[in-house]
């Protein structure tokens, strides 16, 4: 199945239909002394997580911090995973779910646009997983610059991403040709375009893997940051429940340590036990891609999850370009994941 984007995700109506849903139990073993003590004191009871895609890489934390015991550690019964696509804003409104990994985008929207009262209290990717992809032998889209005069398949709920990202950089879309495509690559492939609006960690490995060497041109890192798959709460159950949420990131530190220690046996860990139907090749070429954007100087610096005050900030100003005017107040909270590692500061070394 291809994989959409986040902002499609993110502008897309909140109340997705699920393609599914899980329970994953975490499993038992590894608790003994201090920790099965802490564990029946904590007494976190059963949650219920939204996932925005489908079982798959995107998720391999998760799975971790359920196959090898951590979310029991942290004192749960049971963590279910919810598989989108979904914005998690329904769900947390309603109260189906008690927390969301989603992004700044459907978060953003829904406390500007529907006054939703929801905060984002840390971030798996660090930067997001836009790029422009066209082929090396092709249009060769290396720099900003390059992109005047081209083609550009563009999908319609990606447009207003697209042209806050020209406008960040002093163009239009004057200077390039919009073209309205869906989510399959195939355009770029055949030459009806010459770059292709793509996830790193999808799209673009679909095209590479294909025979067609790439180039790709990251958002993230021309005018356009902003952190994505976000862990996201309302604001009542962040007050109700911040041990409960202290203890689940540390769980979820710990799952995304053991991923990045080894992106590899995690690859295979998905495909032979978590997703469904996903292609060994692609699914070890799609973590390695996400540890790139999930490993950055900030996290070696602040720990996993962390978002510095100007990643806060360059995040809603890249918002704002995309027609929502938050502040960073309304959407951030870190003061539990400053207290996670405050707590226990020998997480914040997650690379060994």
């Amino acid at each position: 199945m291809m994989r959409t984007t986040f902002v499609r995700r993110g502008l897309a109506a909140a109340g997705l239909i699920l393609t599914g849903a899980v329970a994953l139990t975490a499993c038992a073993g590894g608790d003994t002394g201090a920790e099965a003590e802490a564990a029946e004191s904590a007494g976190h009871g059963s949650i219920t997580v939204q996932q925005s895609w489908i079982k798959n890489e995107e998720f391999a934390g998760e799975f971790y911090a359920t196959s090898k015991g951590y979310y029991e550690e942290a004192g749960f019964d049971e963590v279910t995973l919810l598989e989108g696509p979904s914005t998690g804003v329904a769900e947390l409104m309603g109260g189906t779910a008690q927390i969301a990994l989603n992004d700044p985008l459907a978060v953003g929207a829904a406390v500007a646009n529907e006054g939703a009262t929801i905060k984002m209290i840390g971030a798996t990717f660090q930067k997001n997983p836009f790029t422009i992809l066209s082929l090396k032998d092709g249009a060769d889209i290396a720099t900003v610059d390059d992109l005047k005069g081209k083609k550009i398949g563009v999908q319609d709920s990606n447009r207003a991403a697209f042209d806050a990202f020209l406008a960040a950089n002093d163009l239009s879309s004057d200077d390039v040709q919009v073209v309205a495509v869906q989510y399959d690559p195939s355009p770029l492939v055949n030459g009806e375009v010459d770059g292709f609006y793509a996830y790193l960690t999808n799209e673009a490995l679909t095209v590479e893997l294909g025979g067609n060497p790439v180039t790709n041109l990251p958002l993230a890192d021309n005018g356009f940051p902003l952190v994505a798959e976000t862990v996201s709460v309302t604001d009542a159950y962040l007050a109700e429940n911040r041990e409960l949420l202290k203890d689940f990131l540390v769980a979820e530190i710990k799952g995304w340590t053991d991923v990045l220690a080894d992106p590899t046996q995690a690859a295979a860990d998905v495909v032979a036990d978590f997703g469904t139907d996903l292609d060994p090749v692609k699914t070890e070429a799609a973590m390695k891609a996400q540890a790139l954007l999930i490993a950055t100087p900030d996290t070696e610096a602040h720990g996993l999850f962390s978002i510095t005050e100007d990643m806060q900030e360059a995040t809603v100003a890249s918002l704002k370009g995309s027609g929502i005017s938050v502040e960073a107040s309304q959407i951030f909270d870190l003061s539990l994941l400053t207290e996670v590692y405050e707590e226990h500061p020998e997480l914040v070394a997650y690379a060994g």
